[in-house]
């Protein structure tokens, strides 16, 4: 058999992983039941918006996301980064934390009270929401009601996020294979998983 035949049956192998982080500025397509996003990424040290590609159960702009994956380029799209694993990481400044509140992500936080509470709290802003939650009665314009219903969104967001982290540090599940996991069995992926 001839080298080259030989070349032919084996697979090309996979390009290392690079990693990648920065805040997402837009999503531009996300499918609800299959979690395929495409999104527009913000990174320091560049001055265009970066395409990012994979599957997510929920995002939104103003996230800051800690990438893995690979670059390809798309015939139509040009060049995309090809998500295989990602952690979302808490906003740093104040402009991303009202992006970030004011995505639509947490059900009852639209763009204008998300500025009202980052202008409240500060940089404590999810560390009130998170443990203190009880506390956003404080910002103008936000009553008992719309208190529980941010401490439920919270509460539902960081249970997706808890799955999420636990399938991929355990296992190396992919991003695409934990969401379609969580899809699946929802909060009690782990216990099934396990």
């Amino acid at each position: 058999m001839s080298s080259s035949a030989d070349a032919a049956q084996k697979p090309s192998p996979q390009p290392p992983l690079e990693r990648l982080q920065g805040i997402v500025e837009r999503v531009t397509y996300h499918d609800e039941s299959a979690g395929f996003t495409v999104a527009r990424l913000s990174v320091p040290g560049n001055r265009d918006l970066v395409t990012i590609v994979g599957r997510f159960p929920a995002i939104a702009a103003g996230q800051t996301l800690r990438l893995s994956g690979h670059w390809r380029e798309h015939p139509k799209f040009g060049s995309q980064f090809q998500i295989v694993s990602a952690q979302e990481t808490k906003p740093a400044t104040l402009t991303g934390l009202e992006k970030y509140l004011g995505s639509g992500l947490i059900k009852g936080i639209g763009p204008v009270t998300a500025k009202r509470i980052v202008a409240h709290f500060g940089l404590e802003t999810l560390a009130v929401i998170e443990e203190q939650s009880e506390r956003l009665i404080e910002v103008s314009g936000i009553g008992k009601g719309r208190v529980v219903m941010i401490q439920r969104a919270w509460a539902a967001q960081k249970a997706i996020k808890e799955v999420m982290m636990f399938l991929q540090g355990h296992g190396g599940v992919s991003t695409t294979y934990a969401v379609k996991i969580y899809k699946q069995y929802g909060d009690a992926a782990i216990e099934v998983v396990i």
